[in-house]
């Protein structure tokens, strides 16, 4: 199967099956979102939840949050990962949207990115979750599956490589929704360690299932 007709069948199944598809981290406005998604670098989406509720009742806006004092963020996040280098980025990032920003999270992946804590990936989610821009967040899974599909080269070394393609090859209206896709279905289904091939519906557009098992289930 050509890799053109690969997008066209995935997008086509993932559109009717998860037409809604969305971020498992809870939030209420941009900040609680952009808080959220520094805290789940290299952590699971059901810990941030878990953490993030005492924390918003905490510090409620970015105002509080830059005003705040590592001893008191450190407590209510030390259970995620790298909780000491996380609390710092939550007051950096906190005090810089504050200043420069008028505590109004940018919409601008440059932008966003100065924030302390914001890397490329956190910016594209920030930017096509609330903004609805075609950025495309790409994680671990993101970059697992994409290969795994054949959506990709297998050579793509770098998340901005996988990325690069992945854009070029997602009409724009559906970038948004296709890293949720994405994301999800490694979450579920296409597991790092042992996918679920035999149990996935979209196995016979995946050059992995394709390699390992014949085009059929």
């Amino acid at each position: 199967m050509q890799r053109k007709e690969r997008y066209e069948h995935l997008i086509e199944y993932f559109n009717e099956h998860q037409p809604e598809a969305e971020t498992e981290l809870h939030y209420n406005n941009p900040y609680e979102l952009l808080v959220a998604v520094i805290l789940s670098a290299q952590c699971t989406d059901k810990r941030i939840n878990a953490v993030t509720p005492a924390l918003f009742e905490k510090f409620p806006t970015a105002e509080h949050l830059a005003a705040s004092h590592f001893e008191e963020v450190f407590p209510l996040i030390r259970s995620v990962s790298y909780p000491n280098n996380k609390s710092k980025h939550l007051i950096g990032m906190a005090k810089m949207l504050t200043e420069e920003f008028d505590s109004t999270v940018p919409s601008d992946i440059n932008d966003l990115q100065k924030l302390p804590g914001v890397g490329r990936k956190t910016a594209n989610v920030i930017a096509s979750v609330i903004y609805n821009q075609p950025a495309m967040a790409v994680d671990t899974h993101v970059f697992r599956v994409s290969k795994r599909l054949g959506l990709v080269n297998q050579n793509a070394k770098t998340p901005l490589e996988v990325e690069k393609q992945l854009v070029k090859h997602i009409p724009k209206e559906f970038i948004p929704k296709a890293h949720h896709w994405l994301i999800l279905h490694g979450r579920y289904t296409c597991l790092a360690r042992k996918p679920k091939c035999m149990d996935c519906k979209i196995s016979q557009y995946c050059k992995y299932f394709e390699k390992n098992f014949g085009t059929s289930a």
